[in-house]
């Protein structure tokens, strides 16, 4: 009777909710294959079911890759991700280390003022933004996005990082100082290292919304070589009302790939980095 009442436990508890949510999860990511592998006679017909296949066929991965710059998109997405990953990194760093870990006049208020911050919507920030890539001839060129990303990472990324520093005991950075550490010495060899899960997630953050953002990127980079990922689906396989669903769902499903390799292998420190940033401080 115990063991019954337990697998029921586990079965209602655990199991069934854990199942509902894989099946709400992975949902989209089937559509999208079960779109991207059928032929256009499939795929148009009324009658056929959206997520069977009759006949699969790669030809929208063919086409994609052949008739359009998918290739350069990727490796454009890839460079403008890494980098404005690092410099979001490194500023989001400079600004959370003296928040979390030093006293000074104002610092509760600049603390607030980082987060809201990161609230202000795009639609409020692109004009100024489109103002100086203009002023800097920067139009059409990888380095306005690597430039103007940082504005919507560095923002969150120091938030989190505030309160992963904060986790860390003061004694540890006292003692440091003591044996006549910099403050710098003291912040790259004792407080940096004991804080790796909070730099994985918060770099997995800033490179998961990097790659995924269209605002700016529709705004910058009108031309075909210089498109990332969203912006080259969208920008040249949907011409007026005609949508060429194959090969879009093709391009979504391939440009998915790199942030699902990169959270399967990191994906405790994401889990860590995130709940120990958010309880803490």
């Amino acid at each position: 009777m115990v063991g019954e009442l337990t697998w029921r436990k586990r079965l209602f508890g655990l199991w069934l909710p854990l199942g509902a949510f894989c099946v709400i999860a992975l949902f989209p990511f089937t559509w999208m294959a079960a779109t991207s592998l059928k032929t256009n006679a499939e795929l148009y017909n009324p009658k056929a079911n959206p997520l069977t296949i009759q006949h699969p066929s790669l030809v929208h991965y063919v086409s994609l890759l052949q008739e359009t710059n998918f290739l350069t998109w990727v490796a454009n997405t890839m460079m403008v991700a890494v980098v404005a990953t690092g410099i979001s990194l490194l500023l989001g760093t400079m600004l959370a280390y003296p928040l979390a870990r030093m006293r000074f006049r104002g610092a509760p208020l600049l603390a607030i003022a980082v987060a809201v911050t990161y609230l202000v919507p795009q639609t409020r920030l692109f004009v100024p933004m489109a103002d100086l890539i203009g002023r800097l001839k920067l139009g059409n060129t990888l380095s306005a996005v690597m430039l103007t990303y940082p504005t919507l990472l560095v923002p969150f990324i120091a938030w989190l990082l505030m309160g992963y520093f904060k986790t860390v005991p003061k004694e540890l950075e006292e003692q440091a100082l003591i044996d006549g550490a910099s403050r710098w010495r003291a912040m790259t060899r004792v407080i940096l290292p004991l804080c790796m899960p909070g730099f994985i997630s918060a770099g997995i953050f800033a490179f998961t919304l990097a790659q995924n953002e269209f605002l700016y990127a529709l705004l910058f980079l009108s031309r075909s070589d210089v498109r990332t990922v969203p912006i080259g689906v969208v920008g040249e396989l949907i011409r007026g009302d005609a949508f060429y669903w194959g090969q879009l769902m093709a391009g979504a499903l391939l440009g998915s790939v790199p942030v699902a390799l990169i959270y399967s292998f990191f994906v405790k420190y994401y889990v860590a980095g995130l709940t120990t940033g958010a309880v803490k401080g």
